[in-house]
C-alpha cells in the first residue's frame, strides 16, 4: 500500500498568509473606522467584517476536512482492492 505523507507549510508559506490576513483586517478596520458615515453604519459595516471573518475561517475548515475524509476514504478503498488482489489466485478458477 502506498502511504501518502502529511503536507507540511513552509513557516514562510504560514507567515506570509497570517501578514496577508492580518493586514487586510487592519486596513479594512481602519477604513471603516475613518469613513465620513454615522456610527450606526460604521457598527453594520463592522458586524458585516467580523461575519464575513468567520464564515470565512468556517468555510476553510469544512473544506480541509471534507479533502481529510476524501483521502481517508480513498486509502481504505485502496487497502481494500490490495487485500482482494492479494487473496486473489489466478490459477485457481472456481
Amino acid at each position: 500500500m502506498q502511504t501518502t505523507g502529511t503536507q507540511k507549510d513552509s513557516l514562510a508559506w504560514v507567515i506570509q498568509t497570517w501578514a496577508a490576513f492580518l493586514l487586510s483586517i487592519s486596513m479594512t478596520t481602519f477604513g471603516i473606522v475613518h469613513l465620513p458615515v454615522d456610527s450606526w453604519v460604521k457598527g453594520f459595516m463592522g458586524m458585516g467584517l467580523a461575519f464575513s471573518i468567520g464564515s470565512t475561517f468556517t468555510l476553510a475548515k469544512t473544506t480541509r476536512d471534507l479533502h481529510e475524509t476524501r483521502k481517508l476514504t480513498a486509502r481504505i478503498d485502496e487497502a481494500k482492492v490490495e487485500k482482494l488482489l492479494s487473496q486473489h489466485d489466478p490459477l485457481n478458477f472456481k
